[in-house]
């Protein structure tokens, strides 16, 4: 009976979901701490005094399902035991959200496509694209699948549903956890676009990531006079928050962050990146990886039980440099280009995630066009599927011995260099050039096919499946992937957690212009004056600061700027109308008067001399769906890429300066220019052009998302500026064109940096 005992389950005794924590009695020789153990759909058994989940089901207990085992024994035990399919399975991640039952009104549901995904194609990797909210939010309806889902859940109903998720794949045959990845999502970002990031919605907001380096370097600047590399104490703050929020509702992967250097200020996408400077972006690249994943070991491996999240740092070698700023997701913006010869500079923030033992590396969509580094010529072919790239550079030279994880749809969509190839033949060419798990791809039998023919070895598998499985092991997600609902309901949006949000905020601003006016600064205010706000500006908020306002914002309101002291403007620009474009409509992507000039050589379309849209495949074939329709994945037109001066955006088809720039021209002329602050959000370098007439301002901020009571703080004086900029700014349009598109600021250019790199002023003490 005392046999029989032993070998009874707990979960026969705890009932179902039990959770063990094996006890400090005999070990068989082992020492270490026992592991924490959940289990919902499997057993778990005790074996001489210790407990185990019992993931195959087979009543004995295996090496993978030994915790006090190395990893490496654990990985080889459990491949062994795999079929071709679950092996192939893992090679592929997809898209899997929350959704919702309107019969129930019940929110966080798992879809049919779960069931799907786990159950048929054995996959084990998802991406989570719900926006995580608090807030009111409409009644449910049927939601939409992939990037277009339209339901919204609580921090808690995104930890049940992760939960749930787990419980499907802990019932599958062998028992394999799932490893949840999300896009960034701790960010203030006023147009975020699924499939790049997500709304910060109820986590801690931030501001963006060029806002956490400009903190960096004023923190730096503070302590040392000098803003060079940075201080890693700011980027640890923001990423201890957004580890503990991520985790607490069983996100435990990221799709980020980007070691991507903004170079090229045209690319849409700068608005992701941190930093022009490749010692400051390997500084922070480093940073994120020890306070995301933990410190480094003798071993070379940063995971464990106590990672928060595990990084696949984007996007290899390095996505900055795109030809006039067009982005690769298009088929019009393939090409990456080094005029500069600076192949290598965009390479330092990954060698330093690698070094800082980085869980897995994203390539990019991108061809790299002429590049020859250290004698080695690139194919143009895109980074994914090029062995030269991933197999020679990423692992061979640069040492990565971590899993590669393709960009979201390479293989129907983006396949740039391999147009003309079959899917079979690109999933191919991606898995033997080197990438280990293929995004937005979820057809495992393509997979099998591939090796019964012999175009993929089972061998190549199994390296894949060893690679996926190790970091799973490491951070201990077949102990216990569940979280609670209720710590994730506490944790997301804390108090705690959104004051160290707001003081990134207020370091993160930089004061770029302070004029002095009868030997006073225009910054900061002297309290009690009449403001007139307008923009992104809460009228209340400033009234709660101690100022008489009036409100520029409201149509209602009957005063003008005449009868302020002072102005305070937040402005920005954005993209819009861009979803009326076609590849194959002659007024949009096959318009004559729109010429596209990127050239590489034997790629349809970009031969310099055709439309934009000419390189879609819907043109190039005649027919069939159009790859740049909608351009949903952002930016502007491409043809107005190169207009990033104010003056210019207000004219553009695709570009919207909020507030206009006649509006605020207006209220500067009503108020005098030399009582004017202007808050400016930099989503992109945006040129502060002459004629625009903004740097007549008395002031000038830039800041990278902020709220009202944080821009006060800095305007009231209560918070004196220290942010420096991440990234020269050009005055000039001419700059933005002469400028190369992989080397930092504007040197080569005629009219140089209007404001440089590591600039920003604070009040005089």
């Amino acid at each position: 009976m005392v046999g029989l005992a032993a070998a009874l389950p707990l979960t026969f005794i705890l009932g179902a979901g039990a959770v063990a924590a094996a006890p400090q009695s005999t070990d068989e020789g082992n020492h270490g701490k026992p592991a924490a153990l959940e289990a919902r759909a499997k057993e778990i058994i005790t074996v001489k005094g210790r407990q185990f989940k019992d993931l195959n089901g087979n009543g004995k207990l295996d090496v993978y399902e030994d915790w006090r085992k190395p990893v490496e024994a654990r990985v080889a035990d459990l491949v062994g035991q795999m079929t071709l399919e679950e092996k192939a399975g893992l090679m592929l991640i997809d898209t899997v959200n929350a959704s919702c039952d309107p019969a129930t009104g019940e929110f966080g549901t798992v879809p049919d496509t779960a069931r799907d995904y786990i159950g048929t194609q054995q996959m084990h990797r998802f991406i989570f694209r719900n926006v995580v909210d608090s807030g009111e939010r409409d009644a449910c309806q049927t939601s939409g699948g992939g990037f277009a889902t339209n339901v919204r859940v609580t921090p808690g109903e995104a930890a049940a549903f992760m939960n749930d998720i787990q419980e499907l794949s802990e019932a599958t045959r062998l028992g394999i956890p799932v490893l949840y990845k999300s896009n960034a999502r701790n960010h203030i970002d006023p147009q975020a676009r699924a499939g790049i990031n997500e709304a910060s919605g109820a986590f801690s907001a931030f501001p963006k990531e060029a806002g956490v380096a400009a903190a960096a370097l004023g923190e730096q600047a503070k302590a040392a006079g000098e803003a060079t590399e940075g201080d890693m104490s700011a980027v640890e703050e923001f990423a201890d928050v957004m580890g503990e929020e991520w985790s607490s509702i069983g996100l435990r992967g990221m799709y980020g962050y980007m070691a991507d250097l903004s170079t090229e200020p045209r690319w849409y996408r700068t608005h992701e990146t941190f930093t022009e400077n490749a010692d400051l972006g390997a500084n922070i690249m480093g940073q994120l990886v020890e306070s995301l994943q933990g410190e480094v070991g003798k071993d070379g491996n940063s995971l464990s039980a106590e990672t928060d999240v595990a990084l696949t740092m984007k996007h290899f070698p390095g996505g900055g440099p795109q030809e006039l700023g067009l982005d690769p997701h298009y088929a019009f913006g393939k090409a990456q280009v080094y005029p500069g010869d600076a192949f290598g500079y965009h390479l330092k923030p990954f060698e330093a995630a690698i070094e800082a033992g980085v869980s897995s590396i994203m390539p990019y969509y991108g061809v790299p066009v002429d590049v020859t580094y250290e004698g080695v010529d690139y194919d143009e072919v895109g980074m994914a599927f090029s062995d030269q790239i991933v197999n020679g550079l990423l692992r061979d030279q640069m040492g990565f011995d971590g899993y590669v994880n393709s960009d979201t749809g390479i293989i129907n969509d983006r396949a740039w260099g391999l147009e003309d190839a079959t899917v079979p033949e690109r999933v191919a060419a991606a898995i033997n050039g080197g990438t280990d798990t293929l995004s937005g791809f979820h057809e495992v039998q393509t997979i099998i096919d591939l090796v019964d023919s012999g175009l993929v070895t089972e061998d190549r598998v199994d390296l894949a499946a060893e690679r996926l499985l190790a970091p799973m092991f490491e951070m201990g997600l077949f102990e216990d992937p569940y979280v609670d609902p209720e710590v994730a309901t506490a944790t997301v949006g804390s108090d705690e957690n959104r004051e160290v949000a707001l003081d990134l905020q207020r370091k993160s601003t930089v004061l770029l212009q302070n004029q002095e006016i009868d030997g006073d600064s225009v910054l900061p205010l002297d309290g009690g004056e009449t403001v007139y706000v307008l923009g992104n500006v809460d009228a209340a908020e400033v009234a709660a600061s101690g100022y008489e306002v009036i409100d520029g914002n409201d149509p209602a309101e009957q005063r003008t700027a005449a009868e302020a002291d002072v102005a305070l403007i937040s402005m920005t620009a954005r993209n819009v109308n861009t979803g009326d474009y076609v590849s194959n409509d002659p007024a949009t992507g096959l318009n004559p008067e729109n010429i596209n000039p990127s050239v590489i050589e034997g790629f349809e379309g970009l031969d310099g001399k055709s439309p934009f849209g000419a390189a879609d495949a819907c043109v190039i074939n005649g027919g069939g769906s159009c790859t740049d329709n909608g351009l949903r994945f952002g930016g502007s037109f491409p043809w107005e890429s190169n207009t990033l001066d104010f003056t210019g955006m207000k004219d553009a088809e695709s570009w919207e300066v909020t507030p206009s720039l006649d509006a605020v021209q207006q209220v500067m002329t009503e108020v005098g220019a030399e009582n004017t602050v202007l808050d400016i959000y930099f989503r992109q370098p945006f040129v502060l052009d002459e004629a625009s007439g903004l740097r007549d301002a008395g002031a000038i901020l830039a800041n990278f998302g902020n709220t009202t009571a944080t821009l006060m703080d800095v305007v009231s004086g209560e918070f004196n500026p220290q942010g420096r900029m991440p990234f020269a700014l050009a005055g000039t349009r001419e700059a933005i064109l002469q400028q190369n598109s992989d080397t930092p600021g504007y040197d080569e250019t005629d009219d140089g940096a209007l404001f440089p790199y590591g600039f920003g002023l604070s009040y005089k003490e």
